[in-house]
C-alpha cells in the first residue's frame, strides 16, 4: 500500500458502522514502510515492509539532526517537533526544533555557559536561532546535502554556517534476529565556530568576532560564509534499532570558552558517543568530548501524525437505505410537512440522536423534500467529522420524502457554512472505496442562509449557563538571574449566554505557587505594556477576565464581533472586529479596533493611567499543506506602528506550530534586548494525548525576550480561527473524516 499526503485506507470488518474508506492526515497513518525500504541500499533487494518504523535521526548538541557536536545532512520526519537537552564542559543547551517542511527545519536554543568570566555573570545565558535547508536528497550514488545557518539572529556566540553531506550504507546483521545495521558517513565544511579549528582556506577576509552583551536579535548576514572555513566529519553506526555508536572530528576550536576564558580544556578534536533509543520518542546519549569532558544528552521527538493515544470514539450510525425501513414506519404520511406536531416529533428525535453523538441541535427547518439542521459541536475537533454524524442522523430519522440534507455548524450563535448533500448519495457512497473523493464531487458548500422563520429551535437552549475549573500555568522565560519562572494555580471559568450570539463570561484565578513575582524589574524606555509581569504576579486571587461579547453576521461573507470589559491580565476596554471570509476562498481580510485601559496590578476593577487606541488590518491566506500566512499592520499597545508576519502550520488533528516577527517604528536601541519582537508558538491537542474526543488543547508562546514593542491586546473570541474551521479548505482537507 502506498502512503499519500491525504488519504489512507482502513479495512472495515463485520459491523456496518465501521468504515470501508477513511482518509485523514490527523490520526496515526497506520503501517509505515521503514527508511530502508524507501531508500534501499544500492545493489540490494528491497526488503519487505516492516510495521515498526526505524528510529528517527538523532539530534546533536545544538538540537539539529547530527552527530555529536557537528551536524549531519539528515532531516527529521515532516512535522516533527523535538525538544532536547545537552550538557558538557560547563555548557547546557536547551533546544527546540520543528521540521517545518520535508526539506526545511528551524531550531531555537537557550544555552548557559558557566564561568565564562566576560560579562559579570556566573553563568552567561544566550539565545539563538538556527535554520537548515536540504539542497538535494540522497541518491543511488550521491549523498544527501544540507546547508545550515547556526545562531544567525542572536548575539553570535555560536554563530556558524556550513554545508554537510551524509551517505547511508547497509551493514551486515550481528544476528539473525537483529536484522541489518546502518552506517552513516557525514562530511562538511564550516565557517564561524565551525571554521575555527583546522582551517583550510578563507573567503572574504577576517570574520567579525563575537561581541557579548549586545542587544542581538538582528540578522548577521554580513558575516555569513565569511572568514576561515574548515572540514569536519564523522560516522554513526546503528547495529540495531536501539543503539548508535558515534565518532566525529570537530572543527570548533571553542576559542571563547578555552582561550578567552577558562570554561573547559580542549585537548583533542575527536568526540565519541553512545546513544540509546529508549522509546519511539525518547533518546538518551553519553559522550567523551575534546579529550577532557564527559557529556550527556536527552531528546524527545513528537510527530503530530503519531498520537500518543489514538482517539477512540463510538462508531457512527450506519446509513440505512430508505427502501429498507421506510415502509415499516407508521407515521410516514404525505401530510407531515403541514403538521407542526409531526415536525416537533422529528425535531426531538434528531436532537436525541445528536445528543448521543455529543452534539447539540440548535434548530431544524423541515420542508417537503429539504431539511436543514443547525448544530453546535462541543465534542469533535474535526468539523467535517461532526457534519458527517449530523448527516447520518438526518438520513435515518427524517421522513423518506426528504432528499436534500443541509448541515450547518454554528459558531458563536451564527451559522458559519452549509454543506448540502443528497440523501441518496449518502446511501450509495457509504461503502464505496472512493467515498471521500466522490462526496467532494457531489456535495455543495455555501454560505449559511438566514434561518427560516418557521424553523423549530431546540427547547431550553437559551439562556444557557456553564462553568468549569481547571489548572493554569503562566511561565516567564529568560530572566538572566533565573532563566525559567512559572506560576501555577486554578481557574474558575463561568459563562452565560442569554441568546444566540451573546455571551457574558469571566475567569477567577487563584495562584497556588510560583516565582514569577521575583522576576526582574522592567528597564524599558517604552510604556510598560508587557514588561511589568512581576508586578502583576504579586497577588494570589485575581479576576483574569470579565466581559460581554456579541458575534453576528452583518452581511454576505461578513462576520462581526464586539466585546466590552476586562479582556486579559493587563488590559480591558472596548473591542470590535469585522472579518470578510467567503466560504470557498482561501483568503480572508479583517479589521480590528480596540480602545484599552491598563489594569491595576491587583487585577480587580481598578485601572492605571495608561490608555491607548490599538488596531490592525489583517490578511489571512491558507497556503496549502496546512500552512496559514497572516499579515497584520497597524498600531500596537505601546503606540508604535508597524506590521507582523505570522506563519502557522495547523495539522488536521489540532496540532499547531508556528512563528512570527514584528517590525515597528521603534528602534532596536529603544526596543532593547532582542531588537524586535519575535517568537514561536505551539498548541498540543488534549485528544492527541488522552485518546478521548476533545476540542481543548494546551499551548505556549515563547519569545526570546519579552519587551514592550510590537505587543497586541489579547481579546477573547477573535473570529478567524473558528470561522476557518467550517470553510472549504479546512473541511476538504479532512473530507474522509465525514465517514468516521
Amino acid at each position: 500500500m502506498t502512503r499519500s499526503s491525504s488519504f489512507t485506507f482502513r479495512i472495515a470488518l463485520g459491523s456496518a458502522a465501521v468504515l470501508a474508506c477513511a482518509a485523514s492526515a490527523t490520526l496515526a497513518w497506520g503501517p509505515e514502510i521503514t527508511q530502508e525500504v524507501q531508500n534501499p541500499t544500492p545493489g540490494s533487494a528491497a526488503a519487505a515492509p516492516r510495521f515498526k518504523p526505524l528510529p528517527p535521526p538523532s539530534l546533536n548538541f545544538y538540537g539539529s539532526a547530527g552527530l555529536i557536536d557537528m551536524p549531519s545532512s539528515e532531516m527529521l520526519a515532516d512535522g516533527t517537533y523535538a525538544v532536547g537537552y545537552s550538557w558538557f564542559g560547563g555548557q547546557s543547551r536547551y533546544n527546540i526544533t520543528f521540521q517545518a517542511l520535508p526539506w526545511l527545519s528551524a531550531s531555537f536554543r537557550y544555552n548557559g555557559i558557566r564561568n565564562l568570566n566576560l560579562f559579570g555573570f556566573d553563568t552567561y545565558y544566550d539565545r539563538g536561532f538556527d535554520v537548515r535547508a536540504r539542497l538535494w536528497r540522497e541518491g543511488r550514488y550521491r549523498p544527501e546535502v544540507t546547508m545550515g545557518l547556526q545562531d544567525f539572529a542572536g548575539t553570535g556566540v555560536y554563530a556558524a554556517e556550513y554545508f554537510v553531506a551524509t551517505k547511508r550504507f547497509q551493514t551486515p546483521a550481528l544476528s539473525r534476529r537483529s536484522g541489518p545495521g546502518t552506517l552513516k558517513v557525514s562530511a562538511g565544511l564550516g565557517w564561524g565556530r565551525l571554521g575555527s579549528y583546522g582551517a583550510i582556506g578563507n573567503i572574504g577576509g577576517k570574520r567579525p568576532t563575537f561581541v557579548g552583551g549586545s542587544t542581538g536579535g538582528e540578522l548577521s548576514y554580513d558575516q555569513w560564509f565569511r572568514g576561515d572555513f574548515a572540514p569536519f566529519g564523522g560516522i554513526e553506526w546503528q547495529p540495531n534499532e536501539r543503539l548508535s555508536l558515534k565518532a566525529e572530528y570537530s572543527s570548533d576550536a571553542y576559542v571563547t570558552e578555552t582561550q578567552v576564558s577558562d570554561v573547559f580544556e580542549r585537548k583533542s578534536a575527536l568526540n565519541f558517543g553512545l546513544e540509546y533509543q529508549y522509546s519511539d520518542r525518547t533518546r538518551l546519549g553519553a559522550y567523551y568530548l575534546y579529550g577532557s569532558e564527559i557529556g550527556f544528552s536527552a531528546q524527545f521527538q513528537l510527530n503530530p501524525r503519531q498520537p500518543i493515544a489514538p482517539v477512540v470514539v463510538p462508531a457512527a450510525q450506519p446509513v440505512v437505505p430508505r427502501s429498507i425501513w421506510a415502509k415499516t414506519q407508521a407515521h410516514w404520511g404525505q401530510g407531515w410537512s403541514q403538521s407542526q406536531s409531526q415536525k416537533t416529533i422529528y425535531r426531538d428525535q434528531v436532537a436525541e440522536q445528536l445528543k448521543k453523538d455529543g452534539l447539540i441541535l440548535e434548530a431544524i427547518d423541515l420542508q417537503g423534500t429539504v431539511a436543514e439542521v443547525r448544530f453546535r459541536n462541543p465534542r469533535y475537533r474535526s468539523t467535517t467529522q461532526a457534519m458527517g454524524r449530523v448527516a447520518r442522523v438526518m438520513a435515518n430519522y427524517l421522513p423518506a420524502s426528504v432528499e436534500t440534507l443541509r448541515v450547518t455548524p454554528v459558531q458563536g450563535g451564527i451559522g458559519v457554512s452549509t454543506l448540502e448533500v443528497r440523501r441518496s448519495d449518502l446511501e450509495a457512497l457509504e461503502f464505496d472505496p472512493e467515498a471521500s473523493a466522490a462526496l467532494v464531487a457531489v456535495a455543495g458548500l455555501s454560505e449559511a442562509r438566514p434561518l427560516a422563520q418557521d424553523a423549530l429551535h431546540s427547547d431550553e437552549l437559551y439562556p444557557a449557563f456553564s462553568f468549569s475549573t481547571g489548572p493554569y500555568t503562566r511561565p516567564s522565560y529568560f530572566d538572566p538571574s533565573r532563566p525559567f519562572r512559572i506560576d501555577v494555580g486554578v481557574d474558575l471559568k463561568a459563562s452565560y449566554a442569554p441568546a444566540p450570539g451573546w455571551i457574558l463570561a469571566g475567569t477567577l484565578r487563584q495562584r497556588l505557587a510560583g516565582n514569577t513575582a521575583q522576576g526582574r524589574a522592567s528597564n524599558s524606555v517604552l510604556p510598560h505594556v508587557r514588561t511589568d509581569i512581576s508586578s502583576y504576579a504579586q497577588y494570589g486571587t485575581t479576576l483574569e477576565n470579565l466581559f460581554v461579547g456579541r458575534t453576528w453576521k452583518p452581511g454576505q461573507n461578513l462576520y462581526a464581533r464586539a466585546n466590552i470589559g476586562l479582556f486579559e491580565t493587563m488590559f480591558g476596554g472596548v473591542s470590535g472586529e469585522v472579518l470578510w471570509k467567503p466560504v470557498n476562498s482561501r483568503l480572508a481580510l479583517g479589521v480590528e479596533g480596540n480602545y484599552v485601559i491598563q489594569r491595576d496590578y491587583d487585577q480587580r476593577f481598578s485601572f492605571r493611567d495608561y490608555k491607548t487606541f490599538t488596531g490592525h488590518a489583517s490578511a489571512y491566506y491558507e497556503m496549502g499543506n496546512n500552512y496559514i500566512l497572516q499579515l497584520d499592520a497597524g498600531r500596537y499597545l505601546a503606540g508604535d506602528y508597524g506590521g507582523t508576519v505570522s506563519i502557522d502550520r495547523v495539522f488536521n488533528n489540532g496540532w499547531k506550530v508556528g512563528g512570527f516577527f514584528t517590525l515597528t517604528n521603534v528602534s532596536a536601541a529603544d526596543f532593547g534586548e532582542g531588537s524586535f519582537d519575535k517568537g514561536f508558538r505551539f498548541t498540543m491537542p488534549l485528544d492527541w494525548m488522552l485518546g478521548k474526543p476533545s476540542r481543548r488543547g494546551f499551548g505556549l508562546t515563547i519569545r526570546p525576550t519579552q519587551r514592550d514593542g510590537g505587543q497586541r491586546v489579547a481579546v477573547p473570541g477573535r473570529l478567524y480561527g473558528g470561522i476557518r474551521a467550517s470553510h472549504r479548505a479546512s473541511l476538504q482537507d479532512q473530507a474522509a473524516r465525514f465517514w468516521e
